[in-house]
C-alpha cells in the first residue's frame, strides 16, 4: 500500500517541540489516483512573510497543516536543531502549549524564519 509522509511538529512529554514522521495510508481511489481518507479541516489562511522575517519562540495555538507555496522557511527548535521547508513541502503544526502550563520561551515552542531572497508564501489549513 502506498503512503503519504506526514511531518508533525509536536510537543513531546518533556514539553519540548520535536519533529517526527508518520505514514498516512493512501488506501482509497485507484492505482492512477491514490487517495487518503478525507481528513478534517475547518478553514484555510494564506500568509506572506517578507524577506528578513523571523519570529520569536512560540507555540501553535491550534493544530494546522502548513504548506509552503513559494519561498523557503526554516523552523528552529529549542534543542538547536532546525529544518528547512521549500515550495511544495509541508508539516503538521501541533506543538501546543501543554495544559495548565505557562509559556516558557526557554522550553516551549519553535521559531520560524524566511530564508533566501524571495518572500515566503504559506497556506495554513486549520483542523
Amino acid at each position: 500500500m502506498s503512503t503519504f509522509t506526514k511531518v508533525p511538529l509536536y510537543t513531546d512529554s518533556d514539553g519540548y517541540a520535536k519533529f517526527r514522521e508518520e505514514q498516512v495510508a493512501l488506501s482509497e481511489g485507484s492505482p492512477q489516483a491514490m487517495l487518503s481518507s478525507v481528513l478534517p479541516a475547518i478553514g484555510c489562511q494564506f500568509r506572506q512573510s517578507p524577506v528578513g522575517f523571523r519570529s520569536q519562540f512560540h507555540c501553535t495555538t491550534d493544530e494546522q497543516w502548513l504548506f509552503v507555496l513559494s519561498g523557503e522557511m526554516k523552523i528552529g527548535l529549542q534543542d538547536g536543531s532546525s529544518r528547512n521547508f521549500k515550495a511544495g513541502d509541508h508539516f503538521y503544526s501541533a506543538d501546543l502549549l501543554p495544559a495548565d502550563t505557562s509559556f516558557d520561551p526557554a522550553v516551549h515552542g519553535h521559531w520560524s524564519c524566511q530564508v533566501g531572497e524571495h518572500p515566503l508564501v504559506t497556506l495554513f489549513v486549520k483542523v
